[in-house]
């Protein structure tokens, strides 16, 4: 790493765009040997109707509630009326809301949703159970909170006379979302620019390969960490390109990302092995499980570890080689010296990511702490529990590989960066060398 343009820099480069060719041929074909068939997948049970097709959806608006008694035989009844008929109670134990309609062939027509209070479940006798007074008149635990104007989804089943039968389904929150992404887009784009945009459309290619080609493939019996490898390396491809531009800098950033990915996913394997974790204590684990047997759940885990360093690991990457490339363009006249410099940019970079990572998956498993603080079990033994446990690896396999990322990606870019001649004994190097052009070099 000696000083001065060095012929290290024309060797480097060449060898990264030779070695990210062979890459981006080795995802083609992956591809091309694991593209998902065409062939249909029997709905799980839980997103099947009735007549054991797929769920009927319908879009409709509550207009009217009143308090009543339960039970009430115009529950989920279409009826074409301007109003339906309910003998409202001050102190009734389930809360009545009239839906109108707004889609499906009922569309105009009113349906009634009857939605119990903690009330409901209280009797007269000594040993049943009393509700708490403050939230006595609130929906119960898993029942939805409806109020006038809210825009819902309800459910259409076919009834016994032939006719729909309706049932709350969920909050249609299209709308909702849709001005949530317009202002995620906007701010992107008025604060980077075109850069911004090309991120955004990156973005949206990444969920269309998750989409178009992970999760079938997957579900088409293929090695779900051979999938989630080829699919990461096709995201990071794309991505990093569209939204950085084609330069040595984007090169180094994935080159080094693609590494480290590599030793994410070793290093992901052998936590999983070593701590003998099996996802089986998530709820959507076991759905998966019952729904078709042939899926590795060691291998789906392993895969969503490897998918879920994506994003960090690619903010790391990008940061170092652009430190790096900065760093020569702005005067260092040998590669050691601007090693070192990106690596003090680094070491800060890796305490705040690590501690973004670490909160983040706290957040996400805080409901499963909640209960888990009032389970009346030594707090050592609630962290090795399988559910804490694959978030704890998880955070912990993350940082490991931001830590090894830093200094990989680091020396790939400033192999790769273009030096400025050295200055003269006893010259002003910022005075007496034009950096303008150099620092133009460095986006090659």
């Amino acid at each position: 790493m000696g000083s001065g343009p060095a012929p290290l820099s024309g060797a480097a480069r060449m060898t990264v765009i030779v070695i990210l060719g062979l890459i981006a041929v080795a995802v083609a074909a992956g591809l091309a040997v694991l593209w998902p068939s065409s062939a249909d997948h029997p709905i799980p049970m839980q997103f099947r109707s009735a007549d054991g097709g797929p769920i009927r959806t319908v879009n409709g608006t509550v207009i009217t509630q009143t308090r009543a008694a339960c039970q009430n035989q115009l529950v989920g009844v279409a009826i074409d009326a301007d109003s339906i008929p309910v003998t409202s109670t001050a102190d009734g134990p389930c809360i009545d809301s009239t839906v109108r309609l707004d889609t499906g062939d009922d569309a105009g027509k009113l349906v009634l949703i009857q939605v119990p209070t903690n009330k409901a479940q209280s009797g007269t006798g000594p040993d049943t159970p009393k509700p708490n007074p403050a939230t006595a008149d609130e929906p119960q635990p898993g029942q939805p909170t409806l109020r006038i104007d809210d825009s819902i989804r309800l459910s259409a089943s076919p009834g016994y006379d032939g006719t729909s039968r309706y049932n709350f389904y969920d909050f249609a929150r299209g709308r909702s979302i849709l001005v949530w992404a317009i202002l995620f887009v906007l701010a992107i784009v008025l604060v980077a620019a075109w850069r911004g945009l090309r991120s955004v459309i990156g973005l949206a290619f990444a969920f269309a390969v998750l989409g178009v080609f992970t999760l079938p493939a997957i579900l088409a019996g293929n090695s779900p960490v051979a999938v989630a490898v080829v699919s990461s390396a096709l995201i990071l491809f794309v991505v990093l390109y569209l939204a950085h531009g084609i330069s040595m800098r984007t090169s180094s950033a994935l080159l080094g990302t693609l590494v480290s990915l590599g030793l994410a996913g070793l290093l992901s394997w052998l936590a999983i092995k070593t701590t003998s974790i099996t996802g089986l204590s998530g709820d959507q684990t076991m759905s998966i499980q019952l729904y078709q047997g042939t899926i590795s759940v060691s291998g789906l885990l392993l895969a969503g570890f490897i998918i879920g360093t994506l994003g960090v690991l690619n903010d790391v990457t990008i940061t170092q080689a652009s430190a790096a490339f900065e760093l020569a363009g702005a005067g260092e006249h040998s590669r050691i010296a601007t090693f070192r410099a990106a690596m003090r940019i680094g070491r800060d970079h890796i305490a705040s990511t690590v501690y973004t990572l670490v909160f983040a998956y706290a957040g996400s498993a805080l409901p499963l702490l909640l209960l888990f603080s009032v389970a009346s079990q030594p707090f050592g033994s609630l962290l090795t529990t399988d559910q804490v446990a694959i978030e704890l690896v998880r955070a912990f396999v993350g940082g490991i590989a931001i830590a090894l990322s830093v200094p990989l990606t680091t020396a790939i870019a400033v192999a790769l960066v273009r030096l400025p001649a050295a200055t003269p004994a006893g010259t002003d190097r910022m005075a007496g060398t034009p950096y303008s052009s150099t620092a133009s070099h460095q986006s090659e």
